[in-house]
């Protein structure tokens, strides 16, 4: 899928997991904790595609995370790539074909899922909240570049780091510093998976079950029929899952906040009689 549908996929699916615990689990959440996960999830919903490097040099090409900041993430984006290539080759069994990029390899695993959400949750357990800080503003970055697409386009990476600079400084004056902030993690894992579901509806699939070996393959692409494919960037994508994202992103919104606002308003009305 492109960038805006697997930024909003990964926002609807925090959303409604944050829904889902609050009324069955009684995990509750502060509305600013709840943007925070949304956003680091929406941005991690990006996160496997910086395996697809650009023009570092021109500031041109790649997938939409590798130019949310610019030459920077370019930069990152050729790093990853190299490393997930030589990751395919390093593994890759006699019936794996050969390689010249390492798009759609490690980063698209869920050993990388793991991984990186483990990371996150010990970065910010070990160093808190200024290590918080620096994970927020790189995923509201990529967040910003996916949900608003068009306008980060326009705007330029200076505008949307600026932005993502401005995301970092609010939630570091209003987010406790005593905590381990656990759901991060959790955000940035759960958007890498929703990214790996969203490629395995599209075309060539994903490899979903690497490290295990199937019939000479270590790196077997696992997807629906191409028949039955979503065309990247067509109308399904474009306007059926887009919505549907759209719609479970309100509905879950509506579920966490309107019946705490009915209440508040219900004894404010009996107080003041």
């Amino acid at each position: 899928m492109m960038g805006p549908s697997h930024a909003l996929s990964g926002a609807a699916a925090w959303l409604a997991g944050s829904w889902a615990l609050a009324q069955f689990a009684g995990v509750s959440q502060t509305p600013l904790e709840v943007a925070v996960g949304t956003a680091v999830c929406a941005g991690g919903a990006l996160l496997p595609d910086l395996d697809m490097s650009g023009k570092v040099t021109r500031n041109q090409g790649g997938a939409t995370v590798a130019r949310t900041f610019g030459v920077a993430s370019l930069f990152v984006a050729e790093v990853v790539e190299k490393f997930s290539l030589g990751v395919y080759t390093a593994t890759k069994l006699s019936r794996d074909p050969r390689r010249e990029n390492g798009h759609r390899t490690f980063t698209h695993t869920l050993p990388f899922c793991a991984l990186i959400g483990w990371g996150t949750t010990a970065l910010a357990t070990e160093y808190g909240k200024w290590a918080v800080v620096g994970i927020v503003f790189f995923m509201a970055g990529l967040a910003l570049r996916g949900l608003f697409d068009e306008w980060a386009e326009r705007a330029g990476w200076v505008i949307v780091t600026l932005a993502s600079a401005f995301i970092a400084w609010f939630t570091a004056a209003n987010l406790p510093g005593d905590r381990g902030y656990p759901l991060l993690g959790l955000a940035v894992a759960v958007g890498c998976v929703v990214h790996l579901f969203g490629d395995m509806i599209t075309k060539n699939g994903v490899p979903i079950l690497w490290p295990i070996p199937l019939n000479r393959r270590m790196w077997r692409m696992i997807g629906i029929p191409n028949s039955m494919a979503v065309k990247v960037g067509g109308k399904v994508e474009v306007v059926v899952l887009r919505t549907a994202f759209t719609v479970i992103s309100l509905l879950s919104i509506a579920g966490l906040f309107i019946p705490s606002v009915l209440e508040r308003l219900n004894e404010e009305f009996w107080a003041s009689r």
